[in-house]
């Protein structure tokens, strides 16, 4: 049976869908005033990564990811480029769907637009005035009243008296209490702004997540998720607007993924260290990032690094060396098969994937030494799951090609320079499976081998160190 971590209740728990075999999930997606980095990368691949296991355990999912496209960050970059809210929101959504496609990402059941609800948002608002969680204050604005809510900081574990301790005290606040938050904003030069019952303005962020999952999934609905960094305030008031708007649990489960890290320091513009999915797919091959994101579990720390990402993609090249050669078809997995219960088991614990792929690495081993294509088809369908191993081994390891010179993928087909057919990631690969050919005692693969890659100007050295090689 599934077991999920729940943040909520801060341990493992044992799925159980409000309906039977469905599962309705909310998950908080991206502001869209720049290209997606990292960190967005990792939510959106660890949320595709549970959707499709899901389906892949016969599970009808409804996944709903959200787009903020208006927010104080919006408003203040359209203003510096001199572009409309519009222009700018529409160009980074299409530069996320293409930066999202690359990494393999299932589209969404429903990706909904805060500028589309904002008339219920404004009755959410409405709602929480009349119960007694909200107020109006003199300059416009509407906050909610946190004191309100007895059940505030059940998510993050934090207390009212711990963050009243470590809050500054605004001057001049419109504020009844410090630690209350903004609901609606009222108009200020230069915003876009829509009619209110407390006059023009726009929503405050908390709210919209709060009005989207409940008019696409219900007011309670089975997964809500997101990453770490939005645990509190973000996922803390959006309980507290929900659950007073509707007298009801939002959610059941609670799911965050960890941090990206940059060589072991957070990421970040100030540090430096800050990198878009567009500037990692300049160097790496998006399946391999991909494959990087879901080696570590979901939970944990992620650090990125050139040399993790290196790493991560000679493991990739051992799974897409192992499928070379074989026709494999698109198949549905046998669970009961051993090393697919494996999986499996894995996956049901709290989607540990890192457990997941040292099975695949088994099958490819397997593979290896027993030629066998009913092995070869469950390691590639096991895969599948991941959203892995779903190109034509060769189109992988020697297709495409990395010239460091020009840093840019180029086509190795249309190269007049025969070396340049191997990329050294290609090399290495062809090394692993001459060494597996010679531990199988089939010299004349390992023959082959060493002349596939002599013909191409790459010369291989046996040493009791093992083997290297150079361009002749």
């Amino acid at each position: 049976m599934l077991k999920i971590y729940n943040t909520l209740s801060r341990d493992k728990q044992t799925f159980t869908p409000i309906e039977p075999n469905k599962v309705r999930m909310y998950v908080c997606g991206m502001t869209v005033y720049d290209f997606c980095h990292l960190g967005h990368a990792r939510v959106m691949v660890v949320f595709d990564m549970v959707t499709r296991w899901f389906r892949a355990t016969d599970y009808e999912v409804t996944y709903v990811r959200n787009i903020t496209d208006i927010d104080d960050k919006i408003i203040k970059r359209a203003n510096e480029n001199s572009e409309t809210i519009g222009d700018l929101t529409q160009r980074f959504i299409t530069a996320m769907d293409e930066d999202s496609a690359k990494l393999g990402i299932i589209r969404p059941s429903i990706e909904p637009r805060a500028t589309a609800h904002i008339d219920g948002m404004i009755n959410m608002i409405a709602a929480l005035i009349e119960k007694g969680h909200a107020y109006p204050a003199a300059n416009g604005d509407v906050f909610y009243s946190v004191r309100s809510f007895n059940d505030y900081g059940k998510l993050s574990g934090k207390s009212l008296e711990d963050l009243r301790a470590g809050e500054r005290v605004e001057v001049d606040t419109f504020k009844k209490d410090p630690m209350d938050f903004v609901l609606w904003k009222s108009v200020k030069p230069n915003e876009p702004n829509w009619d209110s019952p407390w006059g023009k303005g726009r929503p405050g962020w908390h709210i919209e997540c709060s009005v989207m999952s409940a008019e696409h999934l219900g007011a309670h609905f089975d997964i809500h998720g997101g990453g770490q960094d939005l645990q509190f305030p973000h996922h803390e008031n959006e309980i507290a607007q929900s659950e007073a708007t509707h007298s009801c649990q939002m959610a059941s489960y609670w799911m965050h993924n960890g941090f990206v890290r940059v060589d072991d320091e957070k990421m970040s513009k100030s540090l430096g260290n800050f990198f878009t999915i567009r500037e990692v797919l300049k160097k790496y091959d998006a399946e391999v990032v991909r494959f990087f994101i879901l080696r570590a579990h979901y939970r944990s720390p992620l650090n990125y690094s050139d040399q993790h990402l290196d790493d991560a993609k000679l493991a990739l090249t051992r799974l897409y060396t192992a499928l070379r050669g074989y026709d494999v078809a698109e198949s549905a997995v046998d669970w009961a098969h051993p090393q697919a219960a494996r999986f499996k088991v894995a996956m049901d614990d709290d989607f540990n994937t890192s457990e997941a792929m040292a099975v695949l690495f088994d099958l490819a081993n397997e593979v290896n030494k027993s030629k066998s294509l009913e092995t070869a088809s469950l390691l590639k369908n096991l895969g599948k799951v991941l959203g892995l191993l779903e190109r034509n081994p060769n189109e992988f390891l020697q297709g495409k090609v990395l010239d460091a010179s020009a840093e840019e993928f180029v086509d190795a087909a249309d190269s007049n320079d025969a070396s340049i057919v191997f990329s050294a990631l290609s090399i290495e690969a062809r090394i692993l499976s001459r060494i597996e050919a010679k531990k199988s005692k089939n010299f004349a693969e390992a023959d082959r081998i060493r002349k596939e890659l002599a013909d191409a100007g790459i010369i291989l050295e046996d040493t009791p160190q093992g083997t290297t090689w150079r361009r002749a």
